[in-house]
């Protein structure tokens, strides 16, 4: 095998002549677009960053909603929790109030009709007595001396 030394050198500058065609035509155009997709693609990563901190953001704040909004329920239902339990008791006690109300009025209601009975039993007893008296006597004493004699009687016995 023999080399030629001017096909070398025929070769050499066919291929230098090719490259700066190549340069001229190809790599500049292949280079700016590669630069192009570089700076596309740094640009996307750099938007996404920024859309990932933001949605990160974002969470934080709805996670921070979400605690605030259980945080203020639990609240509202322990303050409808008191104000029912407040409720009852104002019924309990107006209840009670009623009760003693109405125990009261019995106590007051039964004094006076202990009162009447034993006004009655007293008129009944002066009755008795004077229809006695005047049986026993069989004479006739004028009625009011003598229910005035009975209830002296019946005041000093402590009927």
């Amino acid at each position: 095998m023999k080399i030629d030394l001017v096909t070398v050198i025929i070769t050499i500058i066919n291929f230098c002549i090719l490259y700066l065609i190549l340069a001229h035509f190809f790599f500049k155009p292949v280079n700016n677009a590669l630069t192009t997709r570089n700076e596309e693609v740094a640009s996307k990563i750099k938007n996404a960053d920024e859309n990932e901190k933001k949605s990160k953001k974002m969470l934080f704040q709805h996670q921070e909603l979400l605690k605030n909004s259980k945080k203020e329920g639990k609240d509202i239902v322990e303050d409808y929790r008191n104000k029912a339990q407040k409720v009852s008791d104002d019924i309990v006690k107006d209840a009670d109030k009623e009760a003693q109300l109405i125990i009261s009025r019995a106590k007051t209601e039964a004094k006076r009709e202990k009162e009447k009975a034993e006004a009655e039993i007293k008129d009944q007893v002066v009755d008795l007595a004077v229809l006695l008296s005047s049986k026993a006597l069989e004479e006739s004493i004028d009625e009011k001396q003598h229910r005035k004699l009975i209830k002296d009687f019946i005041a000093k016995v402590g009927i």
